[in-house]
């Protein structure tokens, strides 16, 4: 961590010039005058700037990929089907025996997610082989009673990423909510 913090002070100290041998040096002595040397400087800040901000992006990609590398990784997303039979309140995820999330909604978030919104709820490292996942749901069902429901699966992490859904839908026919998990092909 230490070190990549000091790589990423050169870098930006390199880019605005405070480190000697960057080109940039010889042009803060020099005295300005007239008043396109003052767009032509202006020009200059902007075009660092926008270097600084790919390099903030490379780095933050790059922080991902350490973070969490594609033979490891697995996400779980959230997503609500229309959303009547159930007022989602929070949603506690577990992998193994571990607590990975917990989250509880605003009812904007809820809005969004009826909206067709999905939510990545979760993004973490997993050995290969095989794993159980299971989330429970909490909120208000039908005749404002309240719901604690649970759902599972259990996966095979293989090499490459894994993705898995988690799904509530309204059951019309019987008038109640259906919780499911589902892995994405």
């Amino acid at each position: 961590m230490m070190k990549r913090l000091l790589f990423i002070s050169l870098l930006l100290m390199s880019v605005i010039g405070i480190l000697p041998g960057t080109g940039f040096e010889a042009r803060a002595d020099e005295p300005v005058s007239g008043s396109g040397d003052y767009k032509a400087l202006d020009e200059e800040v902007q075009s660092l700037q926008q270097e600084i901000l790919e390099v903030g992006r490379d780095l933050f990609m790059l922080e991902e990929e350490l973070l969490f590398p594609a033979t490891t990784q697995v996400s779980v997303f959230l997503s609500v089907d229309i959303g009547e039979f159930f007022q989602l309140d929070s949603v506690q995820l577990k992998v193994g025996d571990k607590e990975v999330a917990n989250y509880l909604y605003t009812q904007r978030e809820v809005d969004a997610l009826k909206r067709g919104g999905v939510q990545r709820l979760y993004v973490g490292n997993l050995k290969l082989g095989d794993h159980e996942l299971v989330a429970f749901f909490t909120g208000k069902g039908p005749h404002d009673r309240d719901y604690r429901r649970g759902a599972n699966l259990s996966f095979k992490k293989g090499i490459g990423p894994k993705y898995i859904e988690l799904k509530i839908v309204d059951l019309e026919k019987k008038q109640q909510p259906e919780f499911s998990i589902s892995e994405w092909e």
